[in-house]
């Protein structure tokens, strides 16, 4: 049957269209394949072809239809068919130029993360520079015309007859349809992923202890659709555990681990503060990483003004991000809520809005609280985001000349410190305030007025230090500094030492700094925690409730366990007192264990932590 041979033909055709991906995928990426050889390549187009026959499925589906549904004959069948290939060709061209960049940023393949991103393209093109967008078009345009090409010499095996009026007898006919029926059924074969208990799904391609060839292996078209199909169900993503088993599990890790020996001594030495009504300033460091701060164990000669204000307040040296996004970095420090593997409750109003927030908490006992950015703030829904946590006023790019807006974000380091003073130095001392302020500058494409590193990131680091210790230097000489709280900790961290990989837990190490004249005392605290411990450790330094926020410890409390927990692309890493777990879902494997001997504990309680966070955002 003419018909039957050319959709074999078809779904073969789409085969080598996604294998050619992935050599150029390996090429593209050099700096992260190092090393790898013919070997590794061919490993990585073999144990690919599981998802590129996936999809393949997908696209010959279409073309089997139309048989089904053009037995008597249609003349415009053919037409349809180069029209159809067309579009496929300039789509799997566009997903595979946008992946190819995306992933020396992101460190996953393309998801759904995209679409979020380009509800404000504006600002998801801002950290694109013309050079990396010119040299993508003309890959999607390279791709796009070896891939039509290819697909227009497989139509030369297009039944000729099928697309005329056919002949013959109802018997023939009914035989036509019963074969083509039987094709599409052995069709959802490889589209389910086999014939095997579980369907198709990213981990199938994963066969390397090499992280990087495993993502090598990954179909991108595949990663994209997959991810769309998880946004919703969220309680259901992620069940390890029966649910008393779950709830036991997550009780032992938020309550307290230890007894105070004597109360009164303890209280003492857990007070940070002069005052438990002190104006606050929290500043979020745009990918700041501890591995950059000398201070806090990293490189010297980096950041001078952090290293100097370090003796002046209260270093946390041991805190850990929950994410790699500043949508989800937002989230985990304003409201004391784990950032999830798999999507952002960002993007989700409806439900962001439900959670518990610094500023909320403030607001009941007076505190006006406001926010400045020097960015777009409808971006990733932070308008919203930030009004619904409690936010009264919104500074954002709007509110600034363009003659200070120079960044492709918007408006630099530089300007909106100046602008943070201004506000702060117009204030009354009387009535207690709120400010969060998110820096920009140190965002790609690490365009700063700046010039003294030659590391793109570091120098755009030590831009942000140096107007940092100016603003503080500055805010020293004001009436208000004698009872403001200044928090200074970073949105998530960044590859850095370069080579760094996306799942390691350096890549998640962040500063944490205290200071202003509020503080009692300058001290260091080592105490292992996350970011979103800052919702529990400030709330009960000012005697509030921190209740409501759930995943939030208290750094402060002696008797709070030691523990950091932080999710990438459909995974966690998990870091305690006795050492370092990281586990991939998607390949169902631990990626570190250090030492192994305690890994199976440290899994089970991440594993634990992650399955009543989605529980959780599945019920709001």
């Amino acid at each position: 049957m003419k018909q039957l041979r050319f959709l074999i033909c078809l779904f073969i055709a789409w085969l080598p269209v996604f294998a050619w991906q992935k050599p150029v995928f390996l090429c593209y990426h050099h700096a992260f394949s190092t090393g790898y050889g013919l070997h590794d390549c061919l490993q990585v187009i073999l144990h690919g072809l599981k998802l590129d026959c996936t999809i393949a499925g997908y696209l010959t589906a279409f073309p089997l239809l139309l048989f089904l549904f053009s037995l008597n004959g249609c003349q415009k069948i053919l037409k349809i068919l180069k029209i159809y290939l067309l579009c496929m060709a300039i789509l799997i061209a566009m997903i595979f130029s946008i992946d190819l960049a995306l992933y020396e940023f992101w460190g996953f393949r393309l998801d759904s993360t995209l679409f979020f991103y380009l509800k404000s393209p504006k600002d998801a093109f801002a950290s694109v520079p013309f050079g990396l967008f010119l040299q993508q078009f003309m890959l999607f345009l390279g791709y796009f015309a070896l891939t039509y090409g290819w697909l227009r010499f497989i139509l030369r095996y297009f039944p000729k007859g099928s697309n005329e009026p056919s002949g013959g007898t109802w018997r023939s006919k009914a035989k036509q349809f019963v074969i083509l029926l039987v094709a599409g059924g052995l069709l959802f074969i490889p589209i389910r992923g086999g014939v095997t208990t579980s369907t198709a799904n990213v981990g199938m391609v994963y066969f390397s202890q090499d992280q990087f060839l495993n993502h090598a292996a990954i179909n991108p078209c595949f990663s994209l659709i997959s991810s769309l199909s998880k946004q919703q169900n969220f309680a259901s993503q992620f069940d390890f555990f029966p649910e008393e088993e779950r709830a036991a599990l997550f009780e032992q890790l938020m309550a307290p681990t230890k007894s105070s020996e004597n109360e009164a001594e303890n209280g003492q030495n857990r007070s940070l503060l002069r005052t438990n009504r002190p104006h606050i300033l929290l500043i979020l460091l745009e990918s700041f990483s501890a591995n950059a701060i000398e201070a806090f164990g990293g490189e010297p000669g980096i950041t001078p003004n952090l290293n100097r204000l370090s003796q002046e307040g209260i270093c946390f040296t041991n805190l850990y991000a929950n994410s790699f996004r500043t949508d989800r970095g937002l989230v985990a420090v304003l409201n004391g809520y784990l950032a999830q593997p798999t999507t952002s409750i960002m993007k989700y109003p409806a439900k962001s809005q439900t959670l518990p927030a610094i500023a909320r908490s403030l607001d009941s006992v007076g505190y006006q609280s406001d926010v400045l950015y020097g960015g777009d703030i409808n971006f990733t829904n932070m308008r919203s985001f930030f009004y619904s946590s409690g936010y009264s006023r919104l500074t954002s790019d709007q509110d600034f000349p363009l003659t200070d807006r120079l960044s492709k974000w918007g408006a630099n380091d530089d300007v909106t410190f100046e602008r943070l003073y201004q506000m702060i130095a117009q204030r009354p001392t009387d009535q207690p305030w709120f400010t969060t302020f998110l820096t920009l500058s140190s965002h790609e494409p690490f365009e700063v007025p700046y010039h003294r590193l030659a590391h793109p990131y570091l120098n755009t680091v030590a831009f942000t230090d140096s107007c940092l210790g100016r603003f503080i230097d500055r805010f020293k000489q004001l009436p208000a500094w004698q009872n403001s709280l200044v928090i200074l900790v970073s949105d998530h961290g960044f590859r850095y030492p370069d080579g760094t990989k996306d799942y390691e837990p350096k890549r998640y190490h962040i500063p944490m700094l205290w200071l202003g004249g509020a503080i009692a005392n300058p001290r260091v605290i080592s105490h292992i925690g996350n970011q979103t411990d800052l919702a529990a450790t400030l709330l009960h330094q000012l005697g509030l409730s921190a209740e409501k926020f759930r995943f939030s410890k208290d750094l402060m409390d002696p008797r709070a366990s030691q523990q950091a927990f932080y999710t990438f692309q459909n995974g966690f890493g998990w870091i305690d007192e006795s050492g370092v777990s990281v586990f991939d879902n998607e390949g169902n494997r631990p990626l570190i264990e250090e030492p192994q001997n305690s890994s199976t504990q440290r899994l089970t309680k991440g594993k634990a932590l992650l399955q009543t966070l989605y529980d959780d955002l599945g019920r709001r």
